[in-house]
């Protein structure tokens, strides 16, 4: 039973200390997640930035990375350490976020390395608008909980530099825009466990991931909607919230968000997407509708190389030793095709929202992923593409 300093603070949610988590569970987690953007407007190269550290505590480990997507360029920097006792040491080798002002400004930093001499950074968020508390994400498989996870999102801008190959890149408010989002529970994470029953041929060709997460930054508000729906299109998660910039205001239900996708032929990239937003009126009225048509511009192939799970030497809470630090650098147009479709993707995507007739246009996250089955789309396995 060892001290830490946040066990100084009253934030003690069963009789243990901070270090030890409500749940024996190893797949417990406790993570961030930034993206930094700027170009979609066309008036300079796109550039997209995402950075994420997790803290596992069932299995002692902390780790994190950077991707940078930058042309054809894919940039990852990872490291991942021993978790030790403090949980307020939000540090993995030279990658450390600084929480300024708690829901309000956050720095994150990735000092030199001689690992990763590709990319370093020293970015400062400060949100726009409220941190929007979204929907519990719940999932059973085979009568075990996969999913039991806790998410806040929030917008924002940058401050700072960005420096790739040796190129220092102002990084301002004006033009760099993005998302963070802290979420916490349990989910897949660490060494592959042994399969068991899921091996079974008539249960593993069954089972898939179909998933929308989306972050669309309109100024004065932003829409932040999430789906994952089973193969036959029932709903395991929903949600759909407007959060305006005005703090003063509650954030608004838009309803029940819907999609409507097309695919790169020979893939299962998103070429294009509407999404429609259906809040149920009054009695002889029809169905309130917000839609928004989604445009990528620029994907950046989150988990590759990164720990998200396709490589299985380094997956997310997986024990690596006491500290490693690593960089990986490949063209995107070298990226092999099955691992494009093995996870999800981060567009950085143009939006145009129509409603009551007025037209309007943001930017932000469309991450999709559409892996294994799922009837509407036609997909009936795992690797089959679109026509």
């Amino acid at each position: 039973m060892t001290l830490s300093p946040l066990d100084d603070y009253p934030v003690h949610q069963i009789a243990e200390t901070i270090r030890h988590v409500g749940t024996s569970d190893r797949n417990f987690y406790d993570r961030y997640y930034f993206n930094c953007h700027a170009g979609v407007d066309g008036d300079s190269e796109p550039l997209f930035l995402i950075i994420g550290l997790g803290q596992y505590p069932n299995l002692g480990v902390c780790d994190g990375f950077a991707v940078l997507r930058r042309g054809d360029d894919h940039i990852v920097f990872r490291a991942s350490r021993a978790l030790g006792d403090d949980r307020m040491d939000l540090s993995v080798g030279p990658l450390r976020i600084e929480i300024i002002e708690g829901l309000h400004r956050l720095r994150v930093v990735l000092d030199p390395s001689p690992e990763a001499p590709d990319l370093n950074f020293d970015l400062t968020f400060e949100s726009d608008g409220p941190a929007n508390l979204e929907a519990r994400h719940f999932h059973r498989q085979l009568e075990r909980v996969t999913f039991d996870t806790q998410r806040f999102v929030q917008t924002g801008t940058w401050s700072g530099s960005l420096t790739v190959d040796g190129d220092v890149i102002p990084v301002t408010p004006e033009t760099w825009r993005g998302n963070r989002d802290r979420s916490w529970g349990v989910r897949p994470v660490g060494e592959a466990e042994p399969p068991g029953r899921k091996a079974d041929p008539s249960i593993a060709g069954s089972q898939n991931f179909f998933w929308i997460y989306s972050i669309m930054q309109f100024g004065d508000f932003t829409v932040v909607t999430v789906v994952q729906e089973d193969q036959q299109g029932r709903r395991i998660l929903e949600d759909a919230t407007r959060v305006w910039a005005d703090r003063s205001r509650e954030p608004e239900w838009l309803g029940r968000p819907d999609h409507q996708l097309t695919f790169i032929s020979g893939t299962r990239e998103v070429k294009s997407g509407t999404l429609y937003f259906r809040r149920p009126g009054a009695p002889g009225e029809s169905d309130h509708i917000l839609e928004i048509t989604c445009e990528p511009i620029l994907p950046n192939y989150i988990g590759v190389g990164t720990g998200y799970g396709l490589e299985q030497d380094w997956r997310h809470g997986m024990w690596q030793g006491e500290l490693v630090v690593q960089g990986l650098r490949e063209k995107v147009s070298d990226i092999e095709p099955w691992k494009k479709m093995l996870c999800p993707v981060d567009n950085l995507a143009r939006f145009t929202l129509v409603e009551d007739g007025v037209t309007r246009t943001g930017t932000g996250l469309f991450e999709v992923a559409v892996i294994g089955p799922h009837q509407r789309y036609g997909f009936t396995g795992i690797g089959d593409v679109a026509p």
